[in-house]
């Protein structure tokens, strides 16, 4: 498969948004780890309708004008993270869910770290909002793009 891309500004540094046949693929950090999301071969391109669609949504989101996106998504995954970023979606916007209540809502109570390996792989950050889930004990932990980013995304939704 080809993927397409684009590069965008926002107000957590650049995105690079992908996207394939079927829909977006990922949006990846500007200092994400390349061994993170394995998607290629990569062409750019700007005028992509999926790409440019996310593009907007995102920019409504920043401004404070998204609650929920949607946006056809392809995302390459396992069954088990691919159930894990489904679970993600049902997060309701300014809200948060610890990686156990996650296992807990995919019937699998004992799999809180395999949750949080899934979420550490979700690909298509900030529409699959990995940036809700927290540690059990309330506090902001491991983040693709980092600690800062995931308060700056959540202090967007609390606005």
């Amino acid at each position: 498969m080809t993927y397409v891309y684009k590069t965008i500004k926002s107000p957590v540094g650049l995105l690079k948004l992908i996207a394939g046949d079927k829909g977006l693929a990922a949006i990846l950090w500007e200092n994400d780890n390349p061994k993170r999301v394995r998607l290629s071969p990569l062409s750019e391109d700007k005028n992509h309708h999926v790409l440019l669609e996310t593009e907007r949504q995102l920019n409504d989101y920043f401004a404070g004008n998204l609650k929920g996106f949607s946006l056809r998504l392809d995302a390459a995954g396992t069954d088990f993270q691919k159930n894990v970023w489904e679970a993600l979606r049902t997060i309701p916007y300014g809200e948060t869910r610890s990686y156990g209540q996650i296992a807990k809502q995919i019937g699998n109570p004992k799999a809180v770290r395999a949750v949080g390996a899934a979420n550490g792989k979700n690909p298509i950050s900030i529409v699959v909002p990995c940036h809700r889930v927290i540690g059990s004990n309330g506090k902001l932990t491991g983040f693709a793009g980092g600690l800062e980013t995931k308060a700056c995304l959540l202090n967007i939704e609390k606005a």
